[in-house]
């Protein structure tokens, strides 16, 4: 509803409209990497539906504004992407191995940790966007880092970045978690002139320094005001 009533608008003012969909509308895929092209392995009534369902069908009210009304519109489908000022306990992988190393708790991988995920920095991301705003292409355009790792090589690389004694504690997989998750970034490269540059073992030190100030409180800086 929110998307609609976005779409409503910018057809009102005559805006360029900007939908940022997800790597999940291609659900547990079955092709790897994802191109664009591929339609989604998707469980319809599925625990994780609501969202992957609902991000699809924004997909479709947009495309059917830009063909039916003529709304200029682009869509980017995000893969996972992080960085400092996150929220610290908002459930994600990469804040849940961040907050959890940070506070001597054991870094929770849920099933065998085989699962896969492409994480991309944000400044990449926010470029990646930048690009296709100013750009006169559509999309839908992936737009992720392609650097492939497992759940339990991220936690090994979070453990390299805060404590190398961190504990992995394994889980019960959550249901219709995808296996592979990869982006083909092609299209975007092509089309963009697009590509992230920042790694994981470079854009993660960025994120524990945001999370081990707020955790654990700033110190005074050398005016002796403290930081907010």
């Amino acid at each position: 509803m929110g998307t609609l009533n976005m779409l409503g608008l910018a057809k009102r003012v005559g805006a360029r409209f900007l939908l940022t969909s997800t790597s999940e509308v291609y659900g547990d895929p079955l092709e790897h990497p994802q191109a664009e092209t591929y339609w989604g392995n998707v469980n319809p009534i599925g625990v994780r539906s609501c969202y992957d369902e609902g991000k699809r069908t924004a997909e479709t009210l947009t495309m059917d504004y830009h063909r039916g009304l003529n709304l200029e519109v682009r869509i980017a489908r995000i893969f996972n992407t992080y960085g400092p000022r996150m929220c610290i306990d908002d459930g994600r992988v990469v804040s849940n191995f961040v907050a959890q190393a940070l506070r001597k708790e054991p870094l929770t991988v849920y099933g065998d940790g085989m699962q896969t995920r492409s994480f991309q920095y944000v400044s990449d991301l926010v470029e990646g966007l930048m690009r296709l705003m100013e750009g006169d292409h559509v999309g839908p355009f992936n737009l992720g880092n392609p650097g492939e790792f497992t759940m339990l090589e991220l936690a090994q690389v979070v453990q390299e970045a805060i404590d190398k004694n961190a504990k992995i504690e394994f889980r019960s997989n959550t249901e219709d978690d995808p296996h592979k998750r990869k982006p083909d970034i092609s299209k975007a490269k092509k089309l963009l002139g697009w590509q992230p540059t920042v790694s994981l073992r470079e854009g993660l030190p960025l994120m524990v320094t945001d999370f081990r100030q707020r955790i654990f409180g700033d110190e005074k800086d050398n005016t002796g005001a403290l930081s907010i």
